[in-house]
């Protein structure tokens, strides 16, 4: 877990700052990084494209921080290489820094000093006039509901209070590349989602997220690809729907009006889809896998036939909770 909030572009930095030509905000090929005798990470490939959200799963311990850490130039890769916008973070470090801002899961504010005071602290260390930092901590503290605590000392804040000021005192300055390590953990359901629409934002203005999670929820919903890692290696990369559809079909579900006809839609389910369906008695739902979605209006008309009225269908793909568990084989 990255233990603070670093805020590493100077004000003023564009994307157009990169080099000529990089299509990709981070390329990283063959990562490696060692911990005495353990490797933490090992081997990790990643390409995110620009002005898009790259997701990273993975259970604790599976490298993801670490990860973070090496492209952000927090931590020297013992081998592989990176680059971020074109330059290489191991030789380029300051090119690179200027392009980037990181967040990670715990507050490094300022204890002695009230909310807005802090937005106003780190938009002035960022370059930003007076005026300037008092405007954007103003839009910051409203965006995540902090204005009406805004001038309370930060001892009588809650730890979801700290740390919606964390998360807003990294978006003072907006990066090309902005990383982002679990940045909804310990928040409220209504946080996350405007933690949601704020990232949402930043891509729409141009810049390019990896957003490392553990919940999967999250991924599905942000994110334009998605790398799983495990044990310090990339083990499945795609988009949610590719990795959804690398472990299984989509699953056609029928619950009819009268529950006695269940075993009936079971039967003509199997005979004109050709797949196994499964019988839930007690609820009176038929289960079946769907290969061929051309084949359900047949299925339908086969129904109507036999005078059978559906109350219910609906076609589902597999979760990412599934591809999470078939991949890593964890929960």
């Amino acid at each position: 877990m990255l233990g603070m909030t670093s805020i590493l572009a100077p004000h003023g930095a564009t994307a157009s700052t990169s080099r000529a030509g990089a299509e990709l905000a981070i390329d990283a090929s063959g990562l490696v990084k060692r911990f005495g005798d353990n490797t933490a990470v090992d081997g990790v490939d990643l390409q995110v494209p620009t002005g898009s959200v790259y997701g990273v799963l993975g259970p604790n311990g599976a490298g993801k921080t670490t990860t973070v850490s090496m492209l952000a130039t927090l931590l020297r890769p013992d081998a592989g290489d990176a680059t971020v916008f074109g330059y290489d973070v191991v030789r380029d470090p300051v090119a690179v820094r200027s392009l980037i801002g990181v967040t990670g899961q715990y507050a490094s504010v300022d204890e002695d000093l009230s909310a807005r005071q802090n937005l106003v602290l780190f938009g002035r260390l960022l370059g930003k006039s007076r005026s300037q930092s008092k405007a954007r901590a103003e839009e910051l503290l409203t965006d995540f509901a902090l204005d009406e605590a805004a001038d309370r000392p930060l001892k009588d804040f809650s730890g979801g209070m700290r740390r919606r000021l964390d998360l807003a005192a990294s978006l003072i300055y907006t990066p090309p590349l902005l990383f982002l390590d679990e940045p909804t953990t310990g928040l409220d359901p209504r946080t996350r989602a405007q933690m949601w629409e704020t990232i949402r934002k930043l891509v729409a203005q141009g810049s390019t997220v990896l957003l490392t999670t553990q919940y999967l929820d999250e991924a599905d919903q942000l994110a334009d690809r998605i790398a799983v890692i495990d044990h310090g290696r990339v083990i499945a990369d795609g988009t949610a729907d590719e990795l959804k559809q690398s472990i299984g079909t989509s699953t056609l579900t029928l619950t009819p009006v009268d529950h006695a006809h269940a075993a009936a839609v079971a039967e003509l389910a199997e005979t004109v889809l050709g797949e196994a369906a499964t019988l839930s008695a007690e609820a009176g739902r038929v289960t079946t896998p769907l290969h061929r979605q051309d084949l359900v209006p047949d299925l339908l008309i086969a129904l109507r036939d036999r005078d059978i009225t559906v109350d219910e269908i609906a076609v589902s793909k597999p979760s990412l909770d599934e591809v999470f568990l078939t991949i890593t084989g964890r929960d």
